[in-house]
């Protein structure tokens, strides 16, 4: 399906749609891999778009989007308001550059599988910026559990939201809003969502349930996938913080993790008491992984990786929609 993408063999131009801390963050970590250089940035407004790339060298502003995708940038990475990511990712494809989306990617599946069939149809590479997906620390638990029977796991990531404060004043931040396709799920729920489909595959169905704003957002909740032999709790929460470690359960003992988003340490306790401590490497930088994943996809020849990855994240965004409908979330592209 991909034979005929030409691979690409030297630094790619990056541009930036959306002006907020985590591009400053992808930039650096992008930087570090000497794989990329940003080129170029859009914003709706030239203050904010200048104001970015201030501590930038030669990099060009925008604040029209057809002439930001007409520049000679080869990749983009969207970091825009969620409900926004569709069109933007949208609008990038049709232009023929290659996107990185941050999560999550869409508000609804069948979006997702339109731009799927875009990217392939234009010749161009989709990435969904899950960061936890690509650590290689989960390849040494998958190794690791390879010999054990899985019974079940409980994987939690709650942090307190520093738009929190604007809440309570009863302003509307985007990341707790309908319009924006806001809460707890989407913005937090999708790191342990994602690990779960890394480590077990597709589950069979997803249940949610959650403490919810008057427009229906959540701002915590708790929920299960269900796998024919076991279920994986997943708990989510941006109006509390967890201190909780993730928990695999197995027939032959438990294998502990630090989180589920970063992950630095894991230990396995036996059912006899004795530990075993997993050899994990931490990257320099939470986005470091991603960032090098992509690029080596970008160079061509990994083509059955890319279709994993599209797989794994067409389930994410499957199971985050039936929670989403189990508990009665509501966004307003919903109406579209």
């Amino acid at each position: 399906m991909l034979k005929n993408r030409k691979k690409e063999v030297f630094m790619f131009k990056l541009g930036i749609i959306g002006t907020g801390s985590i591009s400053h963050e992808f930039i650096k970590a992008a930087h570090s891999t000497s794989d990329y250089q940003l080129a170029a940035v859009y914003s709706r407004t030239l203050a904010s778009a200048e104001r970015f790339v201030q501590n930038y060298e030669n990099t060009a502003v925008y604040t029209e989007m057809l002439e930001f995708l007409s520049s000679d940038i080869d990749v983009v990475y969207i970091a825009s308001p969620n409900s926004l990511h569709f069109k933007h990712a949208k609008v990038a494809i049709l232009a023929r550059k290659h996107v990185i989306v941050e999560k999550p990617a869409v508000s609804r599946p069948k979006e997702w599988r339109e731009l799927v069939k875009l990217a392939d149809e234009h010749q161009v590479y989709l990435f969904e910026a899950a960061r936890n997906y690509h650590e290689q620390a989960f390849d040494t638990i998958s190794d690791f559990l390879k010999d054990k029977t899985v019974l079940g796991a409980n994987f939690t990531y709650a942090k307190y939201s520093s738009k929190m404060q604007a809440l309570l004043a009863g302003e509307q931040p985007n990341v707790f809003s309908a319009k924006f396709s806001g809460g707890a799920l989407m913005d937090l729920g999708v790191y342990p969502v994602y690990a779960a489909i890394r480590l077990f595959g597709h589950p069979r169905f997803a249940r949610y349930s959650a403490q919810q704003l008057a427009n229906t957002i959540d701002l915590n909740g708790a929920g299960c996938l269900i796998y024919p032999d076991f279920q994986v709790q997943i708990q989510a929460g941006k109006n509390i913080n967890s201190n909780l470690p993730a928990e695999i359960y197995t027939d032959q003992g438990t294998l502990t993790l630090d989180g589920i988003e970063f992950i630095s340490s894991a230990i396995f306790q036996g059912l006899d008491g004795q530990e075993e401590v997993l050899p994990i490497q931490r990257a320099s930088h939470t986005m470091l992984e991603e960032a090098q994943a992509f690029a080596r996809v970008l160079k061509g020849g990994q083509d059955a990786t890319y279709e994993k990855w599209l797989d794994a994240a067409a389930a994410v965004h499957e199971s985050l929609f039936a929670m989403r409908k189990d508990a009665g979330i509501r966004f307003e592209v919903d109406d579209d």
